[in-house]
């Protein structure tokens, strides 16, 4: 048929090793064939569907939701197919490269034995993934696009402002690999496989060119407009008795006896606030100027401290749609409501039902936000059944 893009998409050995969800008439949602001319298929990936696409438990498709594309053992596979230890090296240190921090997490990579790039990724579960920026040893639940437009952060650490469409045209054009050629400092990205890179921009390609060009502004406002235009699949725990109706009601009263709407109120159930992790200390005047919340839920803090995201905080998340995301937390330890909810995920022999960890743990606290964990069991079902209609 023609050129492929090295993607191995009619690999079969790839699918039983990878296990993509397809839809239900056999479909890959993640990729698409390109056919530029005649004889010429090409497979395009890495945009923005490819993290944005879900396929649902009946294998229907949810553009724009958090998307199940399983990048953890893709990129194990992709490890262990090409054996280039360098260049793997090389690609780990501009995807996720901090040397900054202290100490630096990526420091030992070419010496892992028990911990190698391929089994960390391996690790990490499908709706999980090591986006740029993060890291193996701090993944993120990869964000729920529907709703957006009216988010006042982006990012799990809250790292770029929303103020309006201009903002989501910028962070798209920035985050399909833009980014990359920032400079930390005397750390810059594209320099892990290009040492001059710190000397000599590579020249400009033509504006809406393919890999390595630059969107026009019409096509990232097109873009921005249907990002903002995604609608949520249809809730089918919405209460249809009298006894699911007084069970949710009764949730929702423990959803406000529990103040719940401090951090998750009104209609979009956030306060768009950022809340700083321990150790952060914050001014009054940007408290208020960065709508920042006064004190720290108690949360992990290495993915606001020791990533190239890293800012101090974490962004409060609306909990509209939260029946069809999944894992929770901001390093998707935890798979469900009910997980969330659970007050052994504090003790240190708690194995965590989402991101375990990097291989070899076996069990860990997943600390933080205590609200709701010390209901009785029953009043904490009814909490998770309102939740699940929001």
């Amino acid at each position: 048929m023609g050129p492929y893009a090295g993607l191995p998409v009619r690999d079969p050995e790839w699918y039983k090793s990878v296990q993509p969800p397809l839809t239900g008439d056999g479909k890959l949602p993640f990729y698409r064939y390109v056919i530029r001319k005649k004889g010429a298929v090409e497979v395009g990936g890495l945009s923005c569907a490819m993290c944005h696409t879900r396929v649902m438990p009946d294998r229907t498709v949810v553009k724009g939701a958090q998307g199940n594309f399983p990048f953890g053992k893709a990129a194990a596979h992709d490890i262990r197919k090409t054996s280039r230890p360098e260049f793997n090296r090389q690609l780990e240190l501009q995807l996720y490269g901090a040397p900054w921090v202290r100490p630096d997490p990526l420091a030992d990579l070419g010496r892992w034995s028990v911990v190698t790039p391929a089994s960390a990724h391996e690790a990490i579960p499908a709706r999980v993934l090591a986006r740029h920026g993060t890291g193996v040893w701090a993944p993120v639940p990869v964000p729920d696009l529907i709703g957006v437009e009216y988010r006042k952060y982006f990012d799990r650490t809250g790292l770029v402002r929303h103020r309006g469409i201009g903002d989501l045209m910028r962070y798209s054009a920035l985050n399909q690999g833009a980014d990359f050629a920032n400079r930390h400092g005397d750390f810059r990205p594209l320099a892990a496989f290009n040492k001059d890179f710190l000397e000599k921009l590579p020249p400009p390609a033509p504006a809406g060119a393919a890999p390595g060009g630059r969107y026009s502004d019409a096509q990232l406002f097109a873009l921005a407009k249907y990002v903002y235009a995604l609608k949520p699949p249809t809730n089918p725990n919405r209460p249809k008795t009298d006894e699911t109706r007084k069970l949710v009601a009764r949730g929702e009263a423990v959803f406000d006896r529990l103040n719940c709407a401090r951090c998750h109120g009104g209609d979009r159930y956030t306060s768009d606030k950022l809340t700083p992790v321990d150790g952060v200390k914050v001014s009054d005047e940007r408290r208020e100027k960065d709508r920042i919340l006064e004190e720290s839920v108690g949360t992990d803090p290495t993915l606001a401290r020791s990533t190239r995201r890293g800012t101090g905080f974490y962004k409060v998340p609306s909990l509209n749609g939260v029946w069809y995301r999944g894992p929770f937390e901001h390093g998707g330890s935890v798979a469900t409501l009910e997980d969330w909810f659970d007050p052994n995920r504090l003790q240190p022999d708690y194995v965590p039902t989402g991101w375990k960890g990097l291989p070899g743990t076996k069990t860990r606290a997943v600390l933080g936000h205590r609200f709701g964990l010390n209901v009785p069991p029953d009043e904490r079902a009814a909490l998770i059944a309102f939740l699940k209609t929001l």
